[in-house]
């Protein structure tokens, strides 16, 4: 009974940090479609993100200012994104596309010439654990605390951040008037326009959030998980936060709990070889994958997007 308990409680922990990359990246997709421009682009901003977290600690020595460095690479990076989407009014998904091929070839290219090396980077300090005075503090505790020390043990700062994230997004989105611009550029565009909203100015400033967010969950995997940042590490996450935005309804809460089932699948994958269920290794690491296909095939047609998602606007036009 103990060893089960010990599994879940690990598997808890580990779903909330599998998960945490996910909601960085699908916040930051509700804020840019909410706005109206689709943004594809979620992957390559997730790996820049997660190379320059790594470079910046590299350089500086403080994996918070390689934070800093990431959120800031995955916001200029989404600029691109927004020139030609907003701007020049080009396919957003086409865009988007080729922003996740540039992002790769970048970061690979990066490596090489940086670190002189092919396929990964130094090894860095990662971001520091929550507090022990709090982790002891709980296994103090009678009867479950061996049990909630263990978990909180294995949480780091960004499941704090993003836990953090998805109340504030919520708030800003549903109970604010920036929210409130926000959704009417994405809904009703002309309106917006004719009430005096600047539709361009809050696109722009959304996709650069979209693409921080993003760059924030790419820091995430790198100096909050590994170390180190190697050549394909973000392995689809961006698309996957991609469908819990949809799985999620463009909503904050929703994107949140659809990360967490994503984290799961990819958390259990792990835990279960490790306690010894003798499955082929291919199936445990296709789970998050093939959970991914059956939420869109079977959910996708009951979510609602914001009208004007993924529609370039043209002011004046009718």
């Amino acid at each position: 009974m103990d060893n089960i308990l010990i599994f879940v409680v690990a598997l808890l922990a580990a779903t909330l940090r599998m998960a945490t990359p996910l909601i960085f990246a699908g916040i930051g997709g509700v804020f840019s479609e909410r706005s109206g421009v689709v943004n594809i682009g979620l992957e390559g901003m997730m790996t820049i993100g997660a190379f320059f977290a790594v470079w910046v600690t590299f350089k500086t020595g403080s994996p918070w200012i390689g934070l800093i460095g990431a959120i800031v690479a995955g916001a200029v990076l989404s600029l691109l994104h927004a020139f030609l989407s907003i701007t020049l009014k080009a396919d957003q998904v086409i865009s988007g596309t080729a922003i996740n091929l540039f992002a790769s070839a970048l970061c690979a290219f990066l490596i090489q010439t940086l670190f002189h090396k092919g396929g990964q980077t130094d090894s860095v300090a990662t971001l520091p654990g929550l507090p022990k005075w709090l982790v002891s503090g709980l296994y103090k505790i009678p009867g479950i605390g061996k049990y909630l020390g263990d978990f909180v043990g294995g949480l780091n700062w960004f499941v704090v951040f993003a836990l953090i994230l998805v109340a504030v997004s919520t708030f800003i989105i549903y109970k604010t008037p920036l929210g409130l611009r926000i959704r009417s550029v994405g809904e009703h565009p002309k309106a917006a326009d004719t009430l005096g909203i600047n539709v361009y100015s809050m696109r722009y400033l959304c996709v650069a959030i979209s693409g921080a967010l993003a760059g924030f969950g790419g820091a995430a995997l790198s100096i909050g998980i590994a170390g180190i940042y190697s050549n394909g590490m973000v392995a689809g996450k961006g698309f996957i936060a991609l469908a819990a935005m949809i799985f999620g309804n463009w909503k904050p809460k929703g994107t949140m709990l659809a990360c967490l089932l994503f984290g799961f699948a990819e958390a259990f994958q792990i835990k279960a070889q490790g306690f010894g269920w003798n499955l082929p290794t291919e199936i445990y690491s296709s789970l998050p994958y093939v959970l991914t296909m059956l939420a869109l095939s079977g959910l996708v047609g009951k979510t609602t997007a914001p009208r004007a998602d993924g529609v370039p606007y043209e002011k004046g036009s009718r």
